[in-house]
């Protein structure tokens, strides 16, 4: 698997990432503050080494509300310190000190109109700490993020969207080809790529054919892969045992194969990733609405200012491809992977319109500085993008995506 770095001639720092939540931080940056009034409570809290939805789930078992109820702006990982805002239903003020835990404490708590919603943010301020990195590190930091600055983030979804055993993706377009045999192959693994030894030798135990010990030796974690198995034990075929997933599992390996496909657009647009091309459809930055290009010549001055990016597609059965020498490359793209916009209208609840999503984001805010042996980087991204897309163009030890 080959590495595409937009700052490929500069060597990166190296390094350890994200060994513990203290590492890892990320902050929201707020589409709004809380008007003071309302039927809904915005609480901040910081959180260690916890995910969104398992606070999500404290939460409603502390205040006696559903689930369901309760709004957020983004979903973040476990291992980060993380500060986020939840807004919850009908809960005073004075109750919110509740919250907390030895993994929790409250920042804020104030009241307003409307229940936050996913996309309620701007943006997330990181600050990621780099163990170890080479005795020029700063320096290396230093000129790589002054190139990000200028030229833009490529903006790669990254490695952690095609799941453990990096093939989400592959799952996602058996779906789309309704080649299930293969999907339910996919979704079990692959035996060369899994560490864990009970999982290898399931995996190798139902590729020889033997599901029941298969399916015996199978590790408790291993939920979706167990279901797999014993709905193929039972007679089912293999088009309903794969689409007997949970929807939001087939929603997440459709989606994964749409990402796979916008990072190999990035990938042959990265050395100009700042420039308009013919037919390019581009992003305005400000309000993330999209227009064709008519003049690439004159655009381009919008580019150079960060105004406006060109985008690629996430392709769906709506979504509207460019044209010219940039069409060429998306379309090219579904025709060496046999698949056609028609095939992401798949119904069931898993149709996938497609969206346009601008191949370069602005970072901002950038702060860089030594703390004894270690790397500390300060900076800002835009919702929707990823800190392990700057990060792997800082240290180049970490793969920006699976092909």
């Amino acid at each position: 698997m080959s590495e595409h770095y937009l700052t490929a001639e500069i060597p990166g720092t190296g390094g350890t990432i994200k060994e513990t939540a203290d590492d890892f931080h990320v902050e929201e940056i707020p589409l709004y503050q809380p008007s003071g009034e309302g039927e809904h409570l915005y609480l901040t809290v910081e959180k260690k080494d916890l995910t969104t939805q398992q606070l999500l789930r404290h939460a409603a078992q502390t205040f006696k509300v559903q689930e369901r109820e309760i709004g957020y702006a983004g979903l973040k990982d476990a291992k980060a310190t993380t500060i986020q805002t939840i807004s919850l239903p009908l809960v005073e003020p004075d109750q919110a000190e509740r919250i907390e835990t030895g993994q929790i404490s409250m920042v804020s708590a104030r009241r307003h109109r409307n229940k936050l919603r996913p996309g309620h943010l701007l943006g997330n301020r990181f600050q990621i700490r780099i163990a170890d990195p080479e005795p020029d590190a700063l320096e290396r930091a230093r000129t790589i993020l002054e190139i990000l600055e200028k030229r833009g983030m490529p903006n790669y979804f990254g490695r952690q969207r095609y799941g453990i055993l990096g093939n989400s993706h592959l799952v996602g377009r058996s779906i789309m080809k309704q080649d299930y045999e293969t999907g339910c192959r996919l979704v079990i693994g692959d035996p060369e790529l899994i560490e864990h030894p009970a999982w290898k030798e399931a995996a190798e135990l139902f590729l020889s054919g033997d599901l029941q010990k298969a399916v015996e030796r199978l590790p408790r974690h291993c939920r979706y892969e167990r279901q797999v198995i014993t709905d193929l034990i039972r007679g089912r075929s293999a088009k309903k045992t794969l689409l007997g997933l949970p929807r939001n599992m087939l929603r997440l390996y459709l989606s994964a194969c749409q990402s796979s496909l916008f990072d190999r657009i990035i990938d042959m647009r990265l050395a100009t990733i700042d420039k308009i091309w013919p037919g390019d459809i581009a992003y305005k930055h400000q309000n993330g609405a999209c227009f064709r290009v008519e003049n690439e010549s004159a655009e381009q001055q919008r580019a150079d200012s960060f105004e406006i990016s060109a985008t690629a597609p996430l392709f769906g059965h709506k979504t509207m491809l460019a044209r010219s020498q940039s069409g060429i490359i998306e379309e090219s793209l579904l025709e060496k992977e046999k698949l056609q916009l028609g095939d992401f209208k798949l119904g069931r609840g898993l149709d996938m319109p497609g969206e346009r999503r601008p191949i370069r984001i602005p970072v901002s805010d950038i702060e860089i500085e030594m703390e004894q042996k270690d790397l500390l980087l300060r900076f800002a991204l835009p919702k929707g993008s990823f800190a392990t897309s700057l990060l792997r163009e800082v240290t180049k030890s970490i793969s920006p995506h699976i092909q």
